[in-house]
């Protein structure tokens, strides 16, 4: 019940022993993360105790990976620092790194996607909450006490979005949630989510988040009507939000009519998928959907 991140992954945290590596390490290993070891180069050849687990960091990545077998990195470090963290992930090997750095330059982000999609590494953000498949792990600083495993997969722009529609939905429950991030350019997009979650025969049904600014909710309702079979909910963040103001994330800025949250609205029903007007209301139409194919399969 998983897309990208299961229970056998095993993560590295670059950028460990920062404060912010520091809290959100702990919070990853308690929520039984297999977190197998960080990166300093400075201080290589240490351990750090995470109640009572003691866990090791190493001088580079390729060690970590070399040591540990790690395949998914979760990175921690400065803007300045994230490409090159970014770049030495995937020349490691690593097969998916988290980025959760934000204020990254967009074009520092355009080369390590770039690097990466050439090395086989899938990046998730930059400017991103991670991903998480309850019960199993969790990548980054998404609150694992919210919710449970089920059937839902989420797919979300919007941190803080992600999390409430997680606690909306928290007696139903989700397979994967991923906060693919809200900069102007991310690793990974709705649409390879939403190609993932059909693959994926523990996902019952899937919930789109999207935001004002930019084209990709648009992108992916084309995709949802030509490749998707199963249920779709959305919900766009941004309709009182002025004309030409950056609001929040870096990519979320209308111009004009493009990138608004009725225009995005539009061609997500134009594709099937039901839209709510609010989080709560998005949650309510997710429910009706799986109440409504439970009704169909006992007939």
């Amino acid at each position: 019940m998983a897309i990208f991140l299961t229970q056998e992954s095993r993560v590295l945290v670059q950028g460990m022993t920062g404060g912010e590596g520091m809290k959100h390490t702990r919070r990853m290993l308690a929520t039984g993360t297999n977190v197998v070891g960080g990166v300093n180069p400075r201080k290589a050849g240490r351990t750090v105790d995470f109640d009572e687990r003691a866990v090791p960091v190493f001088g580079s990545v390729r060690e970590g990976v070399e040591m540990t077998g790690a395949d998914v990195s979760v990175v921690f470090v400065p803007p300045a620092f994230a490409k090159a963290a970014v770049v030495e992930a995937a020349d490691a090997g690593i097969g998916l790194t988290v980025v959760i750095t934000e204020g990254i330059p967009v074009h520092d982000s355009v080369a390590f996607r770039a690097h990466a999609a050439k090395k086989g590494t899938r990046v998730i953000g930059p400017n991103c909450p991670g991903l998480i498949t309850p019960g199993q792990s969790n990548a980054g600083i998404i609150p694992a006490d919210i919710t449970k495993p089920g059937r839902i997969g989420l797919v979300s722009k919007s941190g803080t979005l992600t999390y409430q529609l997680m606690y909306e939905l928290r007696d139903t429950g989700f397979s994967t949630c991923v906060g693919i991030g809200g900069d102007p350019v991310v690793g990974t997009t709705h649409i390879d989510c939403l190609a993932a979650f059909q693959d994926d025969p523990d996902t019952e049904l899937i919930v789109l988040i999207g935001e004002i600014g930019g084209d990709a909710e648009e992108r992916a309702a084309v995709f949802i009507r030509d490749h998707i079979t199963k249920p779709v909910v959305g919900y766009i963040a941004g309709f009182t939000a002025p004309e030409g103001r950056t609001m929040g994330h870096a990519g979320a800025i209308v111009s004009g009519s493009s990138g608004t949250a009725a225009a995005k609205k539009k061609a997500l029903e134009a594709a099937g998928v039901s839209v709510g007007g609010t989080p709560t209301e998005t949650a309510r139409l997710v429910l009706a959907h799986l109440e409504s194919e439970r009704d169909v399969s006992h007939r």
